[in-house]
């Protein structure tokens, strides 16, 4: 296993995803044994979500916790959708009596996908996920999908949500219940300036150094990458120092590591790479070859790849017996 090093962490190149499956007790224990294994392939990445099956992924990495050695993990999970306990039987009672009744959201900080971003809520959703995860401390605490935001609320506003969560987030590293904080998006990094959706890293990193100082601990992001979505590498949208450069370079120069989802499309990419190009990658299937690029590229720090089944995860760690193409083949690749 390659390992990455980032602070005081050394992280495995290949993380576990969880966010795909039914919230049956099948799919638990098969996310559980997948972990269990993983983890003793070396695999110490793992990255879920409170929403992710109605926060069955954190109840079951919970329990792997139980069996393991805390400090052999990297655990990250996300808060920002509101996400019912899962033995709630009416979701909308509970959200009408617990968070509305309660005063943990007030109607007008919804957007229309139910995303929500605002100091008591994130509180409450991390607080639960702490619950779920079995754990003292969470080492990666995302923002999820952020950028929803911005199909409702104007920048300004947004910005003053996100300063407030971030000063929550520093209370709760003071606190030692979490060691780094990120956003977690989807569209936001990759988009145009013009995009109505679209995230300025450096703005985003200003707000970090303006609330936590220049210790902040604003330090990861996760944003899709992989050949169908491959903006993060080629695409300059981020404004740094008074030149556009791609997020994985903006990364780079301001010291956020990166967490790349999507790796494979949830199999939806698999069975469209051209041959030649599984040859050129130098693997020898249509998985390997989608890895094999995403953790080729220069910028990347851990793929993610949701691994729910023994056999998958067996199969996607034949890569490891790889080295990376140089960053040629993928500059390359790029221009076909």
């Amino acid at each position: 296993m390659i390992y990455k090093e980032f602070l005081d962490y050394k992280l495995s190149e290949i993380g576990i995803g969880t966010y795909l499956g039914d919230t049956d007790e099948k799919t638990d224990n098969n996310y559980y044994e997948t972990i269990k294994l993983a983890i003793q392939k070396g695999i110490n990445v793992i990255d879920t979500a409170i929403n992710y099956r109605g926060m069955k992924s954190e109840k079951v990495i919970g329990k792997v916790l139980t069996e393991t050695d805390r400090k052999k993990v990297i655990i990250s999970t996300k808060g920002g959708y509101i996400t019912p306990p899962p033995e709630k039987q009416d979701p909308a009672k509970w959200f009408k009596e617990e968070m509305i009744g309660k005063g943990i959201i007030s109607p007008q900080d919804l957007t229309q996908t139910g995303n929500v971003i605002t100091a008591k809520y994130i509180d409450w959703a991390f607080e639960t996920s702490l619950k779920n995860l079995n754990t003292e401390y969470i080492d990666i605490y995302f923002l999820h999908n952020p950028e929803d935001q911005l199909l409702n609320f104007d920048r300004e506003s947004f910005y003053k949500k996100v300063r407030t969560v971030f000063r929550l987030l520093e209370g709760k590293i003071q606190e030692g219940k979490l060691k780094y904080y990120g956003f977690a998006t989807w569209n936001g990094f990759r988009v145009s300036p013009d995009n109505k959706q679209y995230l300025s890293l450096k703005d985003i990193y200003d707000i970090a150094v303006e609330v936590g100082g220049e210790n902040h601990n604003f330090r990861f992001i996760q944003l899709p990458y992989n050949m169908a979505m491959p903006e993060a590498y080629f695409f300059k949208n981020q404004l740094i120092d008074g030149e556009y450069v791609s997020t994985f370079e903006a990364c780079q120069k301001l010291g956020i590591y990166t967490y790349t989802s999507a790796s494979i499309m949830q199999t939806r990419i698999l069975g469209k790479i051209p041959e030649e190009i599984v040859k050129i990658l130098g693997v020898d299937s249509q998985v390997l070859a989608a890895i094999q690029f995403v953790r080729s590229t220069p910028g990347v720090g851990t793929a993610l790849i949701g691994m729910s089944k023994k056999e998958h995860l067996e199969e996607n760690l034949k890569i490891e017996e790889i080295p990376p193409v140089e960053k040629s083949v993928i500059d390359s690749l790029m221009k076909q």
